[in-house]
């Protein structure tokens, strides 16, 4: 994959659309892609006690007008990308608040990579969170999970890739493959590395670092060791020294029924993330 020709940006009514069209807008004019601008809108929901004893044409109206805003907010967007000479168009996908993970999935299916926000975490909207999984987690496609504070607008230059020698773990690098290409410096990172030794080899991320090396791409190698703190804020710490404009991660390594329950990396740099994360599945 030389570069990803077919961008999905995902846009709601959380505040963080900017971010993720800056982002997105400058991926698109790098890679010379195709941007399609979504916009998710549930219809408004009501316990069914009260919602019997409100019009149905007040609900309607209510519905035509968070559709209205959508259209707004994608063609605002849209806008921008032609002024820019990035093609784009903008589609609205509205319905019962439970069928947006589906739609999401669906229309992430037909995009190289999907762009979506983080979930605001000062809120912990449960919906919010499934949307971000059903990006990459049920598309099976790779997702760019923007942060909510915002994430700049230029190509990553330092891109620090998640290896712990597992099927996800391949997928992220694979699919990251574009990006990987185009930074300047790649790290390939460890984590505990004698725990990991049957799926990473006796020096770890030698072999993947060989494959990577065949795709023109020449990673530094760094195992750290956890210290007692958790894979997630070891990454986040990494990121964080380096400076990375973008981690690179296989998501759920275990199941997300486990990770809700245990917790896990996924789940704990989707709450605390600070730059860009790729996740795949």
């Amino acid at each position: 994959m030389m570069g990803y020709r077919d961008l999905l940006l995902t846009v709601d009514d959380d505040g963080g659309n900017d971010a993720r069209a800056d982002l997105a807008m400058a991926l698109a004019a790098a890679w010379q892609a195709h941007l399609t601008v979504a916009a998710f809108v549930a219809d408004p929901f009501l316990p069914a006690a009260l919602g019997a004893s409100i019009p149905s044409d007040i609900l309607e109206a209510q519905a035509d007008a968070g559709r209205a805003r959508a259209r707004e907010r994608a063609a605002a967007i849209v806008a921008r990308a032609g002024t820019a000479g990035i093609a784009a168009e903008g589609r609205l996908e509205a319905g019962p608040i439970d069928s947006m993970p589906g739609r999401l999935a669906r229309m992430a299916r037909h995009a190289d990579l999907t762009i979506v926000g983080q979930p605001d975490p000062s809120v912990g909207n449960v919906d919010d969170t499934l949307m971000v999984e059903a990006a990459f987690l049920d598309s099976g496609r790779p997702a760019l999970v923007v942060p909510y504070i915002g994430a700049g607008s230029t190509m990553p230059e330092h891109v620090i890739a998640c290896w712990d020698g597992s099927r996800e773990a391949a997928r992220a690098i694979g699919d990251a493959m574009p990006f990987l290409r185009a930074a300047r410096q790649v790290t390939l990172l460890v984590v505990d590395a004698a725990k990991l030794r049957p799926a990473v080899g006796e020096v770890p991320g030698a072999d993947i670092g060989r494959h990577l090396a065949r795709h023109g791409v020449k990673p530094d190698v760094r195992a750290v060791d956890s210290g007692g703190l958790s894979v997630g804020d070891t990454i986040l710490a990494e990121a964080a020294d380096a400076g990375a404009g973008l981690l690179v991660m296989g998501g759920y390594g275990h199941s997300r029924l486990r990770e809700m329950v245990l917790g896990g990396a996924t789940r704990h740099l989707l709450a605390h993330m600070t730059v860009p994360v790729l996740l795949a599945h």
